[in-house]
């Protein structure tokens, strides 16, 4: 049995995409990426861990509807018929809005937890401003926590957090560079509301009240182009893991344009 793998080919507003891959098999969570790109970064991300081989896709696990987590389902299942796991809700708004045939979902009840390949998943519920929408743990010989487009950084979305080894986390926006970004007023309160996205100091105030012994590797997601900037994630969530005596977790920012292992 191999390690388990988790990598972003792309995390933000323009497309967000991840991988869990083991023994072969590849969960893709998210795909709000065109075909051509997904395969792109896929061949990116193979290169430089120096892997001939392509892993086998035997799942989609989607967290909910909006475009850059979902845009990208339809010409991916025109050409691999692999299942998309999602709640009923996320499956009903997705089918709908891109137009994909109910038969394509396999759907879950939040909490529940199921088996896709060599991997355990479970999704449990965040705010957000969409139908019904997820984060998930996944388990094969490490447990991932993957949580992006939370509203407000809740004590059950952290405790989720504290169960993993390895984790994706959102931190969209920095307070101040949002408020003076020039964007209308309803937007920013949008963002920055309590079914929005989660700032870099909310990330901070996750991990710093439930970051684990047991997590050792933190990638910070769904970061804003014109509202934050990737030293500032960083310090913020730094300084959280700093004074929990935790400086040792290994912490990177993921990006919209390049596929990277977490």
């Amino acid at each position: 049995m191999t390690e388990m793998r988790v990598a972003s080919l792309a995390s933000g507003s323009k497309g967000n995409a991840y991988i869990v891959e083991q023994d072969g098999e590849a969960l893709l969570i998210d795909c709000g990426l065109c075909l051509k790109t997904l395969r792109m970064r896929l061949r990116e991300l193979l290169s430089k861990s120096g892997d001939g081989c392509v892993p086998n896709l035997c799942g989609v696990l989607l967290t909910h509807s909006h475009s850059d987590h979902a845009a990208g389902l339809r010409p991916l299942l025109s050409k691999h018929g692999v299942p998309v796991y999602a709640n009923v809700m996320t499956a009903e708004a997705t089918a709908i809005q891109e137009r994909i045939d109910d038969s394509a979902f396999v759907c879950f009840e939040n909490g529940q937890s199921f088996d896709v390949g060599p991997f355990e998943v479970s999704a449990f519920s965040i705010p957000h401003d969409t139908s019904d929408p997820v984060g998930y743990l996944v388990r094969g010989t490490s447990v991932y926590f993957h949580g992006t487009d939370i509203g407000m950084p809740l004590d059950s979305v952290g405790l989720k957090l504290a169960e993993a080894d390895i984790a994706t986390l959102e931190a969209n926006h920095d307070p101040v560079m949002l408020r003076t970004s020039g964007r209308p007023p309803s937007l920013i309160q949008r963002i920055a509301g309590p079914r929005g996205h989660l700032s870099n100091d909310d990330a901070g105030d996750l991990v710093r009240r439930f970051a684990s012994p047991r997590l050792s590797r933190l990638a910070l997601a769904h970061l804003s182009r014109d509202c934050n900037a990737p030293h500032l994630a960083l310090e913020a969530v730094r300084s959280a893991l700093e004074e929990v005596g935790r400086a040792d977790v290994l912490l990177k920012v993921l990006s919209q344009d390049e596929a990277t292992w977490i």
